[in-house]
């Protein structure tokens, strides 16, 4: 599926069974709400700090869900995704093509 393809799907989703999307605002912090649940899950399986007894959690899952929100912050701000992280790869690729090449930290 390309990143088009799910906008239109989770544009289609929400048609269908969302009654309509929340406010930008309100989708803004459910990101960062849904950041923050990645960033604990990240932070036990990788980090320092260890589940709670019986602790359940899906690492994809909760990388879908910011997912999920980010497109429809997308769909709702009129964001084509596709050529954004086209751009964005672009510019990353201008700027950086040379710096982690020769970063002397990273070849260790």
């Amino acid at each position: 599926m390309t990143l088009q393809e799910a906008q239109e799907r989770v544009d289609l989703w929400i048609k269908a069974y969302g009654v309509r999307y929340f406010s930008e605002l309100t989708n803004m912090a459910c990101l960062t709400e849904e950041v923050g649940e990645l960033a604990r899950i990240m932070a036990r399986t990788y980090g320092d700090q260890s589940f709670k007894k019986n602790e359940k959690y899906d690492l994809g899952d909760e990388m879908a869900d910011v997912l999920w929100v980010l497109l429809c912050l997308a769909n709702q701000t009129g964001v084509n995704l596709t050529e954004a992280f086209e751009r964005n790869l672009q510019k990353k690729t201008e700027r950086d093509k040379t710096r982690h090449l020769e970063n002397e930290k990273l070849k260790k």
